[in-house]
């Protein structure tokens, strides 16, 4: 684990940090095109997540904590607590998002050379049920008088677009890929597992250096329903909810099953449908509830599991859905629920993006992939100073190169079990690309 705050040390001793948050209006005078949370970030490492026009974004960088192998859960989150220790902080809004907030992306693999970051901003802009709040980090010698956002907001340069954009196959083409299904199936058939997803990358070049705005609003506009996310450089909008932390609740969005829409509005409800009463489909989705209801289960005093899923409409594809809930069980003594981000590493990997048994489906994606899936299918969100937040599944993804801001990896997965063709497969898996294709076009 390695910690790099930008905290001014004195004496051998860190200053703390200083939080204020205050409430604003969106838009305003001072900032009259801020209506949209996105247009307030600059080109620079911004951080993002949106839905449907709410959220938190930010930027900055107070503090940066980078964790690697099976405990980098574990170690940021001490790293979080040790800058928390002696924080002073003045919360005048007192919203899920407010004070101390953190974002967080982390490998989806332990031996993964990507890790785990999270990053606390310098300034964070949030937005919940038509309230706006504004929250200054910063390492100085005392809390001063509170600026105004139109101080502290980036200087307004529209996002230029990346123009020509070439793809290229991955770590493993197009034609290999349908071998990886077809052993992933056979493994299954053999009663290795009962299910695996399997995924694969795609390589884009862009003909300018990609502003991560433009990527931002096309997601966050056309995927409204999705959690638009950038956190270091992984960016995307994800479906799928691992977890949400408030007050003693939880939630999460399970999804398995897909097929593609056509774009005719009376054949999508014929395909959802078929869908929705696809034994394939239903199996695979049944293996993802399970296996989060079961993680879960020893954090909740009481939970909720549909018998039925419900299907999601995306603009490219459907999906089978489910939405687990349940009650932290009440602390008791000095103990306090789980933070969201416990609860994360609980739930890691899902059936949804590894497979069921877990451990035996890690260990065929990590002899018949091919690849190394980085933040990709890892947890990526934000939480705040009381552990609450939310944390999604990093999918419909790309990840920024860091040398060369031209330079993309692309990411989709696909869940296979015994009835699964290789080639309805790969055309899954094209579909699934979709939304990171139409954010750089």
């Amino acid at each position: 684990m390695s910690t790099s705050p930008s905290t001014p040390v004195t004496g051998g001793v860190p200053r703390p940090l200083l939080v204020r948050t205050v409430a604003c209006d969106l838009p305003s005078d001072d900032v009259p095109d801020a209506d949209d949370l996105l247009d307030l970030l600059g080109p620079d490492a911004p951080l993002a997540w949106v839905r449907r026009g709410d959220g938190l974004v930010a930027w900055g960088e107070a503090a940066r904590v980078e964790v690697h192998g099976a405990d980098r859960f574990a170690d940021a989150e001490r790293a979080w607590r040790r800058l928390l220790e002696h924080a002073i902080v003045r919360d005048e809004v007192r919203l899920p998002g407010t004070g101390p907030i953190a974002f967080g992306s982390f490998a989806f693999d332990d031996d993964s050379p990507a890790g785990g970051v999270v990053v606390v901003p310098r300034v964070v802009v949030g937005r919940r049920d038509g309230r706006a709040w504004l929250t200054t980090l910063s390492t100085a010698g005392e809390l001063g008088p509170m600026p105004r956002l139109h101080d502290l907001v980036p200087r307004r340069v529209p996002p230029a677009a990346p123009g020509e954009v070439t793809y290229t196959d991955g770590a493993v083409d197009a034609d290999a890929w349908l071998d990886v299904v077809a052993r992933g199936v056979a493994a299954i058939r053999a009663g290795e597992v009962d299910k695996v997803v399997l995924a694969r990358d795609e390589l884009a070049r862009t003909e300018h250096p990609l502003d991560v705005r433009w990527a931002l609003h096309r997601l966050a506009d056309r995927y409204r329903s999705c959690w638009t996310f950038s956190v270091d450089g992984m960016i995307g909008a994800t479906p799928e909810l691992l977890v949400r932390s408030e007050r003693g609740l939880v939630t999460s969005r399970v999804l398995a099953g897909t097929i593609r829409r056509t774009g005719d509005d009376d054949a999508d409800m014929g395909r959802a449908a078929i869908l929705a009463h696809s034994s394939k489909d239903l199996e695979e989705h049944e293996y993802a509830v399970t296996s989060v209801a079961r993680a879960l289960a020893p954090f909740c005093s009481s939970s909720n599991v549909p018998d039925v899923p419900f299907v999601l409409p995306l603009p490219n594809v459907l999906h089978l859905a489910s939405d687990v809930t349940g009650v932290l069980t009440a602390p008791q003594g000095d103990d306090a629920h789980p933070s969201s981000l416990a609860l994360a590493a609980a739930l890691h990997p899902t059936a949804a993006v590894c497979g069921t048994p877990t451990q035996a489906a890690r260990a065929l994606i990590t002899r018949i992939e091919g690849m190394d899936r980085g933040r990709y299918a890892g947890p990526v969100g934000w939480f705040g100073a009381d552990g609450d937040g939310e944390w999604g599944i990093a999918l419909r993804s790309a990840e920024v190169d860091r040398d060369d801001p031209r330079r993309l990896r692309l990411f989709a997965g696909c869940g296979v079990v015994a009835a699964s063709d290789p080639a309805a497969e790969l055309a899954e898996s094209r579909a699934k690309l979709d939304p990171m294709r139409h954010a750089l076009s």
